[in-house]
């Protein structure tokens, strides 16, 4: 007979508790269950002894036995030191979809145009403000020719 170890929920809604079974594989969540071994109440705070209460003798007979936890008693019997619950890494997971992608290419893409569009700002206010001190020199110097031209024209 396969046998795992799960939670069977009791309590009533919005307050759930649950208890830590051995049961066949077949059977119902809330149903027949073989042993039971252990509590857990998610309502009490994550420091509180009394959130997760396991006979860690029973766990460990039923592990060697062959029964299978499941992921949320996995993790118990890990923090308990009955079973060693292997790292789980999915690199992926955290990865955006493809539309997320696209969208922050699009907006990188935007945002590589905004300041190019500075930049070309910038030079062209650098080169206007060049630009009328260059113009402002040589009218100067063609004033001067046309100021010794009228003092010719006048003496």
């Amino acid at each position: 007979m396969a046998t795992s170890i799960r939670l069977s929920r009791g309590g009533s809604k919005k307050r759930p508790y649950y208890r830590i079974v051995v049961a066949d594989s077949r059977a119902p969540r809330d149903g027949k269950f073989i042993e039971r071994i252990g509590s857990y109440n998610p309502v009490l705070p994550k420091g509180d002894e009394k959130r997760v209460v396991i006979d860690v003798e029973r766990a460990k007979h039923w592990v060697a036995a062959g029964a299978q936890p499941t992921d949320r008693v996995a993790r118990f019997l890990d923090a308990a030191g009955v079973k060693e619950r292997a790292a789980r890494n999915n690199p992926k997971k955290a990865e955006p979809g493809q539309k997320a992608k696209d969208r922050a290419e699009d907006r990188a893409a935007k945002a590589a145009e905004a300041a190019e569009a500075a930049e070309a700002a910038k030079a062209a206010a650098a080169e206007a403000a060049a630009a009328p001190a260059a113009e402002e020199a040589p009218a100067a110097e063609e004033a001067a020719p046309e100021a010794a031209a009228e003092e010719q024209t006048e003496g």
